[in-house]
């Protein structure tokens, strides 16, 4: 995180993670669509269109006389591009873990939030801050909140929300507890 006190902004660092199409990039895509800044976010993508090394783009907040600059990220959850994942989370001050909520997919969750783990150890959640994304929430069939938790090994304070990426639902509020999470460690 940088702040420059002269100008009054704040510039961090925000990575969306978790296992191939979980829906990272489609997240990513309706954050920026609800700020109308659809032309800042640049992605890598294969002919096919899945992300191929990364989504990258910069959001500005206003927050009152501070102007706040979010540098937004995607990690590749395909696992041919895994070296890629550990530069895309070099700096970053939170992660948004994007969870399939798909049943089926639960192992594919816990593989790659154990990789996270491994990548910041005991830190995670504190230095970078974390949530939990539990996406494609509109499915007939969703993992419920517990089975989540107990999978992932996850341990309480760490603020969950179920989210919908293509419609936007909930995607702009874990978006905001990310970023108040971010800035009550830069009060402190």
């Amino acid at each position: 995180m940088l702040i420059d006190w002269a100008n009054k902004t704040i510039q961090t660092k925000i990575v969306y993670y978790g296992p191939a199409m979980c829906g990272k990039t489609t997240s990513i895509r309706s954050l920026f669509s609800r700020f109308n800044q659809e032309d800042k976010l640049e992605s890598i993508e294969t002919t096919t269109g899945r992300t191929l090394f990364f989504d990258y783009g910069a959001l500005d907040v206003d927050r009152g006389s501070w102007k706040l600059r979010v540098f937004v990220w995607s990690a590749t959850g395909q696992d041919y591009y895994a070296e890629t994942r550990s530069t895309v989370l070099a700096g970053t001050d939170g992660v948004v873990f994007v969870a399939d909520s798909q049943p089926h997919l639960l192992e594919d969750n816990i593989r790659s939030f154990r990789e996270l783990q491994s990548y910041f150890g005991e830190q995670l959640g504190q230095t970078p801050a974390l949530l939990i994304s539990m996406n494609k929430f509109d499915l007939p069939v969703t993992l419920n909140r517990e089975q989540l938790v107990k999978g992932l090994g996850i341990l309480n304070g760490v603020q969950i929300f179920s989210t919908i990426a293509p419609s936007g639902w909930n995607i702009d509020e874990a978006f905001t507890a990310m970023v108040q999470s971010i800035l009550r460690r830069c009060n402190r």
